[in-house]
């Protein structure tokens, strides 16, 4: 069992950044990949960013290239996302989940077990 706990969402006016991040317990191993996942209001659920821990091998979806840093902290077992010059519609819950397909699409979710966290509300609104 794993479990992961994300936090760090909140509200934002457009250009402004968040991290958010996920602590990860449980039966987890390093070398699984972990990804951010997000679904806003009215739309599907989307991949953002994943990375594999033990390597730092990272990528992003297209939405997120350029603005969003993914990085990990294996002895805090903690995911980040870090997000500049956020947008209104970068407003979603924002998931982590793993373990995942990590590609160029930013993630991919091909496994029949997977664990997700809670969720985390990002708001950008002026």
């Amino acid at each position: 069992q794993v479990e992961l706990v994300e936090s760090g969402g909140g509200l934002v006016q457009p250009g402004e950044s968040l991290k958010l991040a996920c602590t990860i317990s449980g039966l987890y191993k390093d070398y699984d990949n972990i990804g951010w996942f997000r679904q806003g209001p009215g739309k599907e659920r989307e991949p953002v960013s994943c990375i594999n821990p033990r390597y730092n091998d990272t990528k992003y979806a297209d939405s997120a290239k350029g603005r969003f840093t993914i990085s990990a902290d294996i002895d805090k077992k903690t995911v980040y996302l870090h997000m500049n010059d956020l947008r209104v519609e970068d407003t979603a819950v924002y998931y982590c989940v793993t373990p995942i397909l990590c590609d160029s699409d930013g993630g991919r979710l091909v496994y029949e077990q997977e664990y997700w966290g809670q969720g985390t509300q990002v708001t950008v609104a002026s």
